[in-house]
């Protein structure tokens, strides 16, 4: 008898939950949503309608299942990251963005448009997948922003996903020598930096187990690169310039300190949609 595609998706559902998946059924959508070629909404609607699911699809579902199951990230198998208005291009050897980083970008946006410059320039360092500088350039599209990545498999999602942006340069390098053109002129400064200390083990097996290491760990508190990034972005930005920086719940307290041991006004912590410190922020003097 042929199966409908909402019993398809409520056994899909079960099997993701037994795995542990946290937002099961969502994931049995988009997995289905992908196959068929249809959006989340068009896979609701057509098991409202009572459609029913074809051999093949029904196959080709069950492999992307096999793999959600052995904790792939959703984000590898269907080959895209949503990341505010963006859907961008993610797959092995580069860092998945993640929603809480859609709340530290605003930061910097938000001090693009109101800093009063025609074309105010931002550097996101450490891009990974483009997510945060791609965001800067399209939501400010009179600033010029500049990215670098020194990842080369990274840095090739990212070119990908900054193709179309002609106020957006991309840098294969090191971030702690990148942009020495740009000393003293930049505006806002943002890095979601590798944090993780490194005999840290993160909880979900997505991140163990995918992620990239150089995307994650940062040394032995893991806060190598931000104390890089503190010394590089006081080079780059004018007085009075932005740095975003975003971190783990618990190391505000240490980064305000790093901060301002470096000569940072005013270094404040902000937190994400969920209450957890998510941010800090700095000006440079």
């Amino acid at each position: 008898m042929p199966e409908t595609i909402a019993a398809r998706l409520r056994a899909a559902a079960q099997q993701l939950a037994d795995a542990g998946i946290a937002d099961p059924l969502v994931d049995s959508e988009l997995l289905l949503g992908h196959v068929l070629g249809r959006g989340r909404g068009e896979v609701q609607a057509a098991a409202v309608r009572g459609e029913e699911i074809t051999d093949a699809a029904g196959e080709a579902l069950d492999a992307l299942l096999r793999r959600r199951v052995a904790r792939e990230p959703l984000q590898h198998i269907i080959g895209t990251a949503a990341f505010r208005h963006l859907e961008l291009a993610v797959g092995p050897g580069v860092f998945v963005p993640r929603p809480e980083t859609e709340t530290v970008v605003q930061y910097a946006i938000d001090a693009l448009l109101s800093c009063g410059e025609p074309s105010p320039i931002a550097v996101d360092l450490g891009t990974g997948s483009g997510a945060i500088a791609l965001a800067m350039a399209t939501e400010v599209p009179h600033a010029r922003v500049f990215a670098v990545e020194r990842s080369p498999q990274a840095h090739a999602w990212a070119a990908r996903n900054t193709a179309r942006a002609e106020n957006l340069t991309l840098l294969l390098g090191d971030l702690a020598t990148a942009f020495d053109e740009l000393t003293g002129t930049v505006a806002v400064v943002i890095s979601n930096p590798p944090y993780v200390p490194d005999d840290a083990v993160p909880r979900d097996p997505e991140v163990r187990l995918f992620d990239p290491a150089q995307a994650l760990y940062g040394g032995p508190d893991g806060l190598d690169v931000v104390r890089v990034i503190s010394t590089r972005a006081q080079r780059l930005l004018r007085p009075g310039g932005l740095l975003v920086l975003e971190h783990g719940e618990l190391q505000g307290d240490a980064i305000r300190g790093i901060l301002s041991a470096d000569g940072w006004r005013s270094p404040a912590t902000h937190q994400d949609l969920t209450r957890r410190d998510r941010a800090t922020t700095a000006l440079r003097a």
